[in-house]
């Protein structure tokens, strides 16, 4: 009898708290992987304790003129640490995408800032500086001295949200069973693709969305253009040293 007891708790534990591996593959418009698009899952029963998918104090680097990663997930509230590798000059701007001031003006301000880093110093750590992102929604990273730079940072409203690898695909542990929606963003998208519904089950479940779009393969990073502070397309003075501040517009 204690067996049986013993048995029909294991099964109940087991029941409520199954869960499925689910695999999203973004394809491009001609069916090829997409490597560094976004997937957010939205479990209609997100009950227990989410997943620990995403970095809890990510740095973006500037480095060879460009922003790396070139996209970046977090949660919102996260910390991001902006940190300057070259041995010239950067600047950091920060303006949100895909979002309506009137409607949601503090995702806006939240996603809304500017610093400047100075070079890197041989012998010296790097310059950095930190800025809290608030609110989700879509950040586009630019460069006043260097046009040629983008970045994006992807700021979720989901535990269950992370980047696609060098196959196109985004692998998700213990997503809870039922029905559940799969939202993918490619910043080369530019218009939203609409959610897609999953139903998840116990057990591996496989699903793609394709894309309407072709992405750009990008290209190798520039030579090195010298030691001058702002590289080669500008200077100005050097910008405060470690722990630089970032300002916020509106706030």
């Amino acid at each position: 009898m204690r067996n049986t007891l013993f048995l029909i708790a294991i099964s109940a534990l087991w029941t409520g708290a199954s869960a499925g591996n689910v695999q999203i593959q973004v394809l491009d418009r001609e069916g090829k992987p997409v490597p560094d698009a976004v997937v957010v899952i939205y479990p209609g029963n997100a009950a227990g304790t989410p997943p620990n998918l995403l970095q809890a104090s990510p740095t973006i680097e500037q480095e060879k003129m460009r922003f790396v990663p070139a996209v970046t997930v977090v949660s919102a509230g996260t910390t991001v640490r902006f940190t300057n590798q070259d041995r010239w000059d950067h600047h950091v701007r920060g303006n949100p995408t895909g979002v309506a001031p009137a409607a949601a003006p503090g995702a806006a301000a939240s996603t809304n800032f500017e610093l400047r880093l100075a070079g890197k110093t041989d012998g010296k750590p790097a310059n950095f500086a930190d800025v809290k992102l608030d609110a989700p929604g879509v950040v586009l990273l630019g460069c006043h001295l260097h046009g040629s730079m983008r970045g994006h940072v992807f700021v979720t409203d989901s535990a269950w949200s992370l980047k696609t690898d060098n196959d196109g695909i985004a692998r998700f542990p213990a997503v809870p069973d039922g029905a559940a929606q799969v939202r993918v963003w490619h910043a080369e998208q530019l218009v939203d693709l609409p959610r897609k519904a999953l139903n998840v089950v116990p057990g591996p479940v496989l699903d793609t969305v394709q894309l309407s779009v072709v992405p750009r393969v990008r290209r190798a990073p520039p030579a090195s253009p010298g030691n001058t502070p702002g590289g080669p397309m500008g200077s100005y003075s050097l910008a405060p040293a470690q722990g630089a501040h970032a300002h916020h517009r509106g706030s």
